[in-house]
């Protein structure tokens, strides 16, 4: 079973960055893929990146691309959100999850992934 711990989300002004972080552990992770998510209120839960944990590779939301940056620190079971030039619009509750499914780092989907933190709340102001 693996445990999923956000942080490092807060109030930023718009142009500001925050890095999040994810903490995952109760398994060796190996041709996995984690994801970061986000929820805005009133709106559906949205994929924003993923990676993945073996051969780091990557996707971005379109609309975060150029700005956001995800990686991952094998030898401290992280992966983290690198947020750049941050909007109004990217305010919402950040989520990281983890599938067990290697590819699902491509065009990932909310039903490929089986376990989610708590997420983290990140404010952009105006």
């Amino acid at each position: 079973q693996v445990q999923l711990v956000e942080s490092g989300g807060g109030l930023v002004q718009t142009g500001g960055s925050l890095r999040l972080s994810c903490a995952a552990s109760g398994r060796t992770l190996g041709n996995d893929a984690l994801g970061w998510f986000r929820q805005a209120p009133g709106k559906e839960r949205e994929v924003v990146a993923a990676i993945n944990w073996r051969g780091g590779y990557t996707y971005y939301t379109d609309s975060v691309k150029g700005r956001f940056t995800i990686s991952r620190d094998n030898a401290k079971n992280t992966v983290y959100l690198q947020m750049n030039s941050l909007k109004p619009e990217d305010t919402a509750t950040y989520y990281c999850a983890f599938s067990t499914a290697g590819d699902a780092w491509y065009r990932p989907r909310l039903s490929d992934y089986g376990h989610w933190g708590r997420g983290t709340q990140v404010t952009v102001s105006s």
